[in-house]
């Protein structure tokens, strides 16, 4: 039988009932918290009829050790992956072109959870992550996530060459950011069906990753560090992407016949 994952902290588990309830086995709760937010989330445990216990801080402290788990935590079942043969099918269903996140090789469950949040807060259509060389899905990464875990498409694929040639074959743009690339971040065009592709912590992009790109941008730095930290650049790439886009869709609505 499968270990049950543990998703915990008030925003979390809070997603995990208001999005994916039919997961929660059941809450455990801080027995001397009935503050207005933790009420919230027993009421919504309520509402899905998921079992709840009142339980110790001692308890919940054994459980999720080393973390600020706020007086909450949901034992749930593995959330539901996006097998990477579905990958196609999500694309072709997309009423506007493919904005989507791959990471290659961000081990830290801490960058991963950032990761996917800027995911989330900009409407990626689904981040790819390969198998090997890459942080789990743990709760940790459910926790720093903030709920988008719950909601963004999670790809792990097993084969990243193999996704990214796929990818272009069905005309997928992927571009890669690369500390030394001559292309600057704001200076290309990112308005198109689009996959944007971050390294993991040193070693940046691997080899073949970085063959299979169209092309490497490099967000343009005016102090004196050359890199930033790839959750950090995941979210200015991401948002950079989602400015041009939007203003493409809203020049392309002006301009449409009325």
């Amino acid at each position: 039988m499968k270990k049950a994952e543990r998703v915990f902290g008030l925003h979390a588990v809070t997603s995990v009932l208001q999005r994916n309830p039919a997961r929660v086995l059941r809450l455990l709760a801080l027995e001397s918290r009935d503050d207005v937010r933790m009420q919230e989330v027993l009421a919504l445990a309520d509402k899905a009829n998921v079992p709840v216990r009142r339980v110790s801080r001692r308890e919940l402290d054994e459980l999720v050790s080393g973390v600020s788990h706020q007086g909450v935590v949901a034992e749930t079942g593995g959330a539901p992956g996006l097998g990477e043969k579905q990958l196609p099918n999500l694309i072709d269903g997309l009423k506007r072109p493919a904005f989507l996140l791959i990471l290659d090789g961000v081990q830290d469950p801490h960058n991963l959870g950032a990761c996917l949040r800027s995911a989330e807060a900009v409407g990626v259509d689904a981040v790819i992550i390969p198998r090997d060389r890459s942080a789990p899905l743990n709760s940790t990464v459910r926790k720093v996530a903030c709920g988008a875990a719950e909601t963004v498409p999670v790809v792990r694929v097993t084969n990243l060459a193999r996704t990214l040639r796929a990818l272009k074959d069905a005309g997928v743009w992927i571009y890669g950011a690369a500390a030394e690339a001559e292309s600057a971040l704001y200076e290309t065009d990112l308005s198109g069906a689009l996959a944007l592709v971050l390294g993991g912590e040193g070693k940046g992009l691997r080899r073949l990753t970085r063959e299979l790109c169209d092309g490497l941008v490099a967000i343009p730095m005016a102090g004196s560090l050359s890199s930033l930290n790839v959750s950090v650049a995941t979210g200015v790439c991401l948002f950079e992407a989602r400015r041009q886009r939007d203003n493409f869709f809203k020049l392309t609505l002006e301009e449409s016949p009325k």
